[in-house]
């Protein structure tokens, strides 16, 4: 192993025009991130690119004080950097999760710098990239310079992310804890969508989740299911109890048979100590998690995404609200595809009916600037708190009726003339 270097003097490697590619979610290099936002206030450079999927911690790089100095081009639009991104300060690449890495590994986002977070090497001389692989994997292996900080309280995660240490050119160090993602219970309505969901789920399935609390609630209601599989994206705590319990057990997976396969956590420290040293847990490149020819080898793929708004069409929302970037793309689309291949699969996209303020989350029309995320033909079955419909080669008029039939009470009536004026007299919704 190379001399280690003190954080500052690893970032002198940055330069004029660069693109710096940093390493995801609980794995972005704190350190790192902090020593380099000290050389832009002191404007050493200009015009650096910084490309990542979501982080978490610190991205004043994308704040206002820095324009000029750094771009943020991500790849998905986290909490941390949305209110910059929504001011224009920021910028967003529309992109399928399972593509980031492509992007990298054909040349259009090459970096020429990847900054990483990694585990103690091991006596083979081998890193772990522990809790995100996802396209930083691809990052590490096209960029002109790799700085990793080592860091004991990386998991030592199996699977695509583990590097030789001669991948990395510069090392530093850093002895901080991941930071955790802590997730807030599900209240009255978004359990009442998991136990909707929940029905749908049968034995044997494989599952992938979305992030936030309706995944969590119905993970909270699968402890009477069997021989559960998760083939994902990404997991969280509520899989922990399910695998020790025995109900995830991957028993009936069609490929990784007895494995959790995901590209990146979320999660308390105990997710951290559930994937060290674990050989149940293969965290693979988003080339492999989120390809949907690998995703249908499993059977009963059920995907369970979420939405910010959806049509009387089926059209799925869920990166903008109107033209404001909320999220991206990520892979909402990629596992509803897997899962339509899937034989006995599911593909299921599962939110409130209406938001916090009492507004429908579904509507006649998408809001001026939604962006369609799942289109009306990828639209499978479809939850609220009101209920499921399978929307499925189900026509326009067909699929108004069902997703009226799960809208909140208080405005079906008005979702029912909206559809009446768009389909004419012939059409009509009995609620």
């Amino acid at each position: 192993m190379q001399k280690i270097v003190t954080a500052e003097d690893a970032v002198k490697v940055i330069k004029t025009n660069d693109i710096i590619h940093i390493h995801s979610v609980a794995a972005a290099p704190q350190k790192l991130i902090q020593a380099m936002c000290e050389r832009g206030r002191r404007k050493e450079f200009k015009n650096v690119h910084i490309q990542h999927l979501h982080t978490e911690g610190d991205a004043s790089y994308a704040n206002a004080e820095f324009e000029g100095i750094f771009q943020l081009d991500s790849f998905f639009v986290g909490h941390n950097v949305r209110k910059d991104t929504q001011a224009g300060y920021a910028d967003y690449i529309p992109v399928f999760l399972h593509e980031t890495q492509r992007l990298i590994r054909e040349g259009y986002r090459r970096p020429n710098v990847v900054m990483i977070q990694v585990s103690p090497p091991d006596k083979h001389g081998y890193v772990s990239m522990g809790t995100s692989v996802d396209a930083t994997l691809a990052a590490v292996q096209c960029a002109d310079t790799v700085i990793g900080v080592i860091n004991p309280n990386v998991p030592r995660a199996f699977g695509d992310g583990m590097i030789r240490l001669s991948e990395i050119d510069i090392f530093c160090e850093d002895n901080t804890p991941l930071i955790e993602a802590h997730f807030a219970e599900p209240d009255e309505i978004e359990t009442q969508i998991g136990k909707n969901v929940v029905a749908l789920i049968e034995d044997g399935a494989t599952l992938q989740m979305g992030i936030g609390a309706i995944p969590n609630a119905v993970l909270a209601q699968l402890g009477n299911h069997k021989n559960l599989g998760v083939h994902t994206e990404m997991f969280a705590d509520g899989v922990l109890s399910l695998y020790e319990k025995g109900v995830i057990n991957g028993a009936e997976k069609g490929i990784d048979n007895g494995k959790i396969v995901s590209t990146f956590l979320m999660g308390s420290q105990k997710v951290y100590e559930f994937i060290d040293d674990n050989p149940a847990v293969l965290m693979k490149d988003v080339a492999y998690t989120n390809d949907i020819n690998v995703i249908c080898k499993n059977q009963k793929v059920t995907a369970i995404n979420s939405a910010l708004q959806v049509d009387i069409t089926g059209q799925v929302c869920a990166d903008s609200l109107g033209t404001k970037h909320f999220s991206g793309v990520g892979g909402q689309v990629d596992f509803i595809r897997g899962a339509s291949m899937s034989k006995g699969g599911k593909p299921i996209i599962a939110m409130p009916s209406i938001t916090n303020k009492g507004v429908s989350k579904i509507c006649n029309t998408l809001n001026l600037g939604a962006g369609v995320v799942t289109t009306r033909s990828n639209m499978h079955w479809f939850a609220t708190e009101y209920g499921v419909v399978n929307l499925y080669g189900k026509t326009l008029q067909e699929r108004a009726k069902l997703i009226i039939s799960i809208a909140h009470p208080d405005h079906r009536e008005q979702l029912d003339r909206e559809a009446f004026e768009r389909y004419g007299s012939h059409f009509h919704f009995v609620g």
